[in-house]
């Protein structure tokens, strides 16, 4: 099989030639990898079955606010904060919480799907013919975390729980760029794009961000519209959530969602035995490797036994998708990583080194 033939072969809930794998790295465990294993081309090397295609930004960029280190599309300034092992860039200057009133965020200076050349996507689409091709990312349109890098997370809370009118237009004007931005981009590829890749973090360790009723008056009918938009181009539709989402499966199933992304094991009620017997013929998993136990904390021999269980059980019938359950951190031994990876692929031990 063809990578785009394996992927869409598990989203169908039917069991190809091997696990489809998808891979996702902080910046520091990229570049480890790339000097051990002496290579820049590290999707290829583990196997990683996607590949991601998008539009070209061509709009004059944003001054960087006074104090920062770098500025997003929607003047939030960010600033480079060195931590044990790493580097991560903190919203800084929180532009979005400047507007009070309604007037003042329609004169915001809102990015514009203008922004973008769209032209771009198809011949991109063609160099990755045999790939899984996916349009978007977690960031999209990412309510709660997109838009409290900019207002911070307490207000954008509160935004949504008092139904704040400022807060909501302030997460309406997002929504609205990137419904248009992911429509341009579809019709541009014109039927080459397999995956259209959402995110909203759902979840935390205990359970659902939000109260079901809250979820289904506020974030449902914002999600369910890109789904929606996803189905019209006849995509899957991939989403990305954080934390304990299993009392919202029903709805991201009854919404048309067909991958449920990163999905944490350790979380409570999130079990990957239980939500594949529960959801799995409805639903296709992305993720399950610990990223918070097992890969930077257990041995060698013991995340190459949580591999196998995802690929002897989880994987059975199709319906999942291998990956680490987030961005593998700087902390993690390097043999870990390289070992889950062997399994994947069906290697022996020390076969990618």
């Amino acid at each position: 099989m063809t990578s785009k033939e394996r992927v869409l072969c598990a989203i169908e809930h039917r069991e190809p030639d091997r696990v489809p794998i998808q891979m996702y790295l902080t910046p520091e465990i990229h570049q480890q990898l790339k000097e051990h294993l002496d290579s820049d081309n590290i999707v290829h090397i583990l196997g990683v079955d996607f590949r991601g295609v998008g539009p070209k930004h061509v709009a004059p960029k944003r001054p960087v606010p006074e104090g920062c280190d770098a500025v997003d599309d929607w003047g939030v300034g960010y600033k480079n904060f060195e931590y044990p092992g790493g580097k991560y860039s903190e919203a800084h200057y929180l532009a979005l919480a400047k507007p009070t009133t309604l007037a003042e965020v329609e004169s915001y200076p809102w990015p514009s799907p203008d922004d973008y050349d769209y032209s771009v996507i198809e011949e991109q689409c063609n160099q990755l013919a045999e790939y899984a091709i996916c349009l978007g990312g977690a960031g999209i349109p990412d309510i709660v975390n997109g838009v409290s890098r900019g207002r911070g997370m307490e207000q954008v809370l509160t935004d949504i729980m008092t139904e704040d009118p400022v807060g909501v237009a302030i997460i309406d004007h997002r929504c609205d760029f990137y419904y248009e931005w992911c429509r341009r981009s579809l019709e541009a590829g014109n039927g080459k794009i397999d995956i259209l890749c959402l995110g909203e973090d759902c979840g935390n360790q205990y359970g659902p961000m939000f109260d079901p009723a809250v979820f289904d008056a506020f974030f449902r009918p914002r999600l369910k519209r890109f789904y929606d938009l996803g189905h019209e181009f006849g995509v899957k539709v991939m989403m990305h959530s954080c934390g304990s989402t299993r009392k919202l499966m029903s709805r991201f199933i009854a919404m048309g969602l067909d991958v449920l992304d990163a999905v944490q094991p350790e979380p409570v009620g999130m079990d990957p035995t239980e939500v594949k017997q529960e959801f799995g013929d409805r639903l296709t998993f992305c993720g399950m490797i610990s990223t918070q136990h097992t890969l930077p904390h257990l041995s060698e021999a013991e995340c190459r036994a949580e591999a196998r269980h995802r690929l002897d059980v989880i994987a059975k019938g199709g319906g999942y998708i291998f990956s680490p359950a987030h961005c593998i951190q700087p902390d993690t031994p390097l043999r870990n990583v390289l070992a889950i990876y062997e399994e994947a692929q069906g290697l022996p031990p020390g076969g990618l080194s």
